[in-house]
């Protein structure tokens, strides 16, 4: 996941189950295809109904669920607070004993003569106004969105599971307008019209839940492009209420992009088709509010403002997706028991999430510089921004306690650093690797070499990957590993800068009108539910020069008075701001209202930039070379 402000063949006997057809043949269920429906041409009052079929059980009592957690979030979504209706059917139509024994489970009696479930589901991105029902609504590239022109499908947010059947096969049957278009990675298995031609029926194949949980779909009023990335099929569908954007245009930043991707990648390649989603929030009372992604194995969810110029759009992407591309590294290729065997109900989480999300980030930032997307002090102003926005939070919190037990305080607050102190570990073993082998090897290298080992079918041992990593690599390693991320020790970052000829160096920096250097210059005030200036805005020359003070609360922007349900947006388009646009801020200081009305100029932070160390030696300088572009 990244967050941002603004992150087979099936055979016919498959297609055929049926109510006629169910012989018990063990004692849960028979092995034949959990066969579910979605009707999106049934929606009443923004609400799905779904229909689950899972054969004949040989048990008195069974137990439905839907997701509490789902992968890649690191947080609780709780899916079955959307979830109305629920009843639970026997073969005569009669409705069976249904306990609720939790927000996310129903136990169901009588299990020999159930039929099939039946439920209506709301949308989360309509509850994101209100926080949610009961509690947060899940990060919107994880929800759910039922609007006549858009479905979001999420499927974990539509279809849940039996505990006895996680792995039984599923046959989904989703029914939409005929004039619909609908993009998705799994196997489509079949297609049938009404006899009117008015709906369709899409039929996909899931080889078990997983599968179910892993594969979003689009449907609706969708733009719908497609390019090749080596063998790799990409497939990009956007949708753009206000059609501000087009999957043509964002196609052509896509493809400069993931080419560059795969040309650094080189020989990883494990998939043969990779899906982007991306839906841009126009900014009304219903649209989504939580900007980023959510990756899954082989696609991405994305939600951002549809109101971002072009080139804001094109950098959000590029910095986005570019991440969610290489979790085709990890988690898909290498990943341990935790990931593998996920518990939606009660997951334990793996202690490395240095190497799945950290990793990924610093993959996603120097593949820039290496395919000369960006240029080196670009990539080093990056760095800085990690290294600044890390120094905020607890920089000598265990990463690995941190990542085992991420969805409780003091560590779920954290989570944001594996982005940053993340990145900057896969940075520091990339460096040590490459002096360790004189730049044969780095930390691409290695997740290669992991890849190798392991591979998407093949879980590792998450207490052992230290202690293997260690003997695949060098003793430092393991040193490294053990010292910074598993004891928690901070990290002197200019030791490895050092190893690279360079040397930090106080200056003057460009920064933005909400943070310095990366560090943000606002706060949430939860006692006033206001949104208030740091001690840091006297350090940002635009607000300074402008009259700006600690502890003013920005009441207004632009017009538009500061909400909780819109605050999240105001932000994104201060973030994208750029000098010569004229603006109007409204504070609150002391009771007192003050506006600052004036038109923007470059704003500068006090910062320390990165720099080339004129003292640098030739082995140094190699070092440096094979690092960026080795």
């Amino acid at each position: 996941m990244n967050k941002s402000i603004l992150t087979a063949a099936i055979t016919a006997l498959i297609l055929t189950s049926c109510n006629s057809t169910k012989k018990a043949t063990n004692d849960l269920a028979v092995q034949t295809p959990i066969v579910t429906t979605l009707d999106l041409t049934k929606v009443d009052n923004d609400k799905v109904p779904v229909t689950i079929n899972p054969g004949r059980f040989t048990v008195e009592k069974v137990t439905y669920r839907l997701p509490r957690v789902v992968q890649g979030t690191y947080s609780v979504s709780d899916f079955g607070k959307y979830i109305d209706s629920f009843k639970a059917l026997d073969y005569e139509g009669n409705e069976l004993e249904v306990t609720k024994a939790d927000t996310n489970t129903w136990e169901i009696t009588n299990a020999e003569k159930l039929d099939k479930v039946t439920y209506l589901v709301n949308d989360t991105f309509d509850m994101e106004v209100s926080g949610g029902i009961g509690g947060e609504a899940p990060f919107s590239p994880a929800g759910t969105n039922i609007e006549p022109t858009n479905y979001v499908l999420n499927l974990h947010g539509f279809v849940g599971y039996f505990d006895s059947l996680k792995n039984s096969q599923y046959k989904l049957d989703v029914v939409s307008p005929t004039n619909f278009t609908r993009t998705s990675a799994l196997q489509e298995v079949g297609t049938k019209s009404s006899k009117d031609g008015s709906t369709l029926t899409s039929s996909y194949f899931a080889p078990r839940y997983f599968d179910i949980t892993d594969n979003p779909m689009f449907y609706g009023e969708l733009d719908v492009e497609e390019f090749k990335v080596g063998d790799i099929k990409i497939v990009l569908s956007v949708y753009s209420p206000n059609k501000k954007h087009s999957a043509e245009k964002i196609k052509a930043v896509m493809e400069k992009m993931m080419q560059a991707q795969k040309a650094y990648l080189g020989s990883i390649n494990s998939t043969a088709r990779y899906d982007i989603y991306l839906y841009l929030s126009d900014g009304t009372e219903k649209a989504p509010k939580g900007f980023g992604a959510l990756e899954h194995h082989t696609s991405t969810v994305v939600v951002l403002p549809e109101a971002m110029p072009d080139e804001a759009l094109a950098k959000s992407m590029i910095d986005v997706v570019s991440h969610e591309f290489f979790h085709i590294v990890t988690p898909l290729s290498v990943h341990s028991e935790d990931v593998h065997y996920f518990d939606y109900n009660q997951p334990t989480f793996s202690k490395h999430l240095w190497m799945y999300e950290g990793i990924t980030e610093y993959f996603a930032t120097l593949f820039q510089v290496n395919q000369g997307l960006v240029t080196e002090d670009e990539f080093y102003s990056k760095i800085m921004g990690k290294i600044k926005t890390a120094s905020s939070m607890n920089d000598a919190m265990s990463f690995t306690k941190m990542s085992e037990n991420v969805l409780d305080e003091p560590y779920a607050s954290q989570y944001y650093n594996v982005y940053q102190k993340g990145a900057l570990i896969g940075m520091c073993i990339d460096l040590l690797m490459r002096e360790e082998s004189n730049g044969n090897r780095g930390v691409l290298s290695l997740m290669k070499e992991l890849s190798l080992k392991y591979g998407k079918n093949k879980p590792f041992e998450d207490d052992k990957l230290i202690e293997e990593i260690t003997e695949m690599t060098y003793p430092s390693i393991g040193e490294f590993l053990n010292t910074h991320v598993v004891d928690g020790t901070p990290i002197n970052y200019n030791e490895f800068f050092a190893k690279a000829g360079l040397v930090l160096d106080e200056s003057k920096v460009k920064t933005n009108y909400i943070q310095n250097n990366g560090a943000m210059i606002v706060r949430a005030d939860k006692a006033t539910k206001t949104i208030r200036f740091t001690e840091a805005v006297k350090d940002n020359s635009f607000w300074a020069e402008n009259g700006a003070q600690s502890n003013d609360a920005i009441k207004e922007v632009d017009g538009a008075a500061i909400t909780k349900e819109n605050a999240n947006q105001i932000f994104t388009k201060m973030f994208m701001w750029q000098p010569g646009n004229k603006v109007e801020v409204k504070l609150e200081r002391d009771g007192k209202e003050v506006v600052i009305k004036t038109t923007l100029t470059q704003s500068y932070t006090k910062g320390t930039s990165l720099k080339e160390n004129p003292k640098a030696t030739q082995e140094q300088r190699e070092l440096r070379k094979v690092w960026l572009k080795g």
